[in-house]
């Protein structure tokens, strides 16, 4: 499974997404621009003592990335839709995608995968939940209904 960040901005959000990831057993995927260095001192700062635990990629072009993943277990998540995270059927090489913290998704990924939406339910008129949260939920939604494939219990 892959967990991917288009345009992460905040470093302490990606440094608990690659905690997850790691404890997980989930790739993560980093789509530049990055709002901050990947540098071994910017990472320790971020709390990051750990970044060696995860398989990370970071990569420039994400649609051209997603065409060689040749996966058709692509999946968005945004607070802009209305499908629930619960009601996509993931694989364990799913593909799960967030946007930045500011900016959200391109409107390029939403014409061009306009059925793979998805979001997490909230209350009316509450603000979206941090990002690390969300990557959080998703990942862990796809490790279930996929019976925590190649996880200890």
């Amino acid at each position: 499974m892959k967990t991917v960040l288009v345009h992460p901005q905040i470093p302490q959000n990606t440094g608990n997404i690659a905690r997850t990831c790691a404890a997980a057993n989930a790739k993560l995927v980093l789509v530049r621009p990055l709002g901050f260095s990947v540098s071994d001192r910017q990472m320790k700062r971020a709390g990051l003592d750990y970044w060696d635990r995860v398989a990370v990629e970071t990569i420039d072009d994400l649609p051209e990335w997603l065409i060689e993943q040749n996966n058709p277990s692509i999946f968005f998540f945004s607070s802009k839709t209305k499908s629930a995270y619960t009601e996509a059927t993931f694989t364990d090489d799913s593909i799960l995608i967030f946007g930045s913290e500011t900016d959200g998704l391109p409107e390029t990924l939403w014409q061009a995968y306009p059925t793979r939406f998805y979001t997490i339910p909230m209350a009316e008129g509450q603000r979206c939940l941090n990002l690390a949260s969300s990557a959080a939920i998703v990942l862990y939604e796809a490790l279930r209904q996929t019976r925590f494939a190649n996880l200890s219990r």
